[in-house]
């Protein structure tokens, strides 16, 4: 995977990720290996399309969803804890992976924030790294600071993290 991949930004450790809005073309260059998609997945029971025109977006390649509410935290945060991780660890080993949200601001940025933990970075500072090193206004709520706190010390802290 030796093409660049347009929009990564390098993480604490050397791990590239990209994060982006959804709502935004793709870059150009090469695709995802792997995605992470921060909000509703497009196969959720009882997803309404609520008179769209197109069918919701899928992407081309391997990917996960985060039940993710927009300016909110994730649904079940254990579960996007360790999809979290294990997307990071995609990363870490070459993959190129994407993590986007509607937008590409509060909750893809939660979670570079969550990652660059991953890769090493001091959790009191994962907000103000992922804001000089990935976009400006990052982390957009109260509840998504607070978020990658229990991120850095409960779920990291209790066992549940796999290396």
């Amino acid at each position: 995977m030796t093409e660049q991949f347009v929009g990564a930004i390098t993480l604490p450790d050397g791990t590239a990720v990209r994060g982006r809005g959804r709502r935004r073309p793709l870059p150009p260059g090469p695709l995802p290996t792997y995605g992470l998609y921060l909000g509703r997945s497009p196969d959720a029971p009882g997803r309404r399309l609520f008179g769209r025109r197109r069918p919701p977006w899928r992407p081309d390649w391997p990917a996960d969803w985060v039940d993710w509410p927009d300016f909110r935290v994730p649904r079940d945060g254990g579960a996007a804890a360790a999809q979290i991780e294990h997307a990071y660890s995609m990363a870490r080993s070459g993959e190129r992976v994407e993590v986007a949200c509607g937008g590409g601001t509060g909750r893809t940025g939660t979670v570079i924030a969550c990652m660059a933990i991953l890769a090493g970075h001091p959790a009191d500072d994962a907000v103000g790294w992922v804001r000089q090193h990935y976009r400006r206004h990052a982390v957009e709520t109260r509840g998504q600071r607070r978020w990658i706190t229990w991120f850095a010390t409960q779920y990291l802290a209790s066992g549940d993290a796999r290396p």
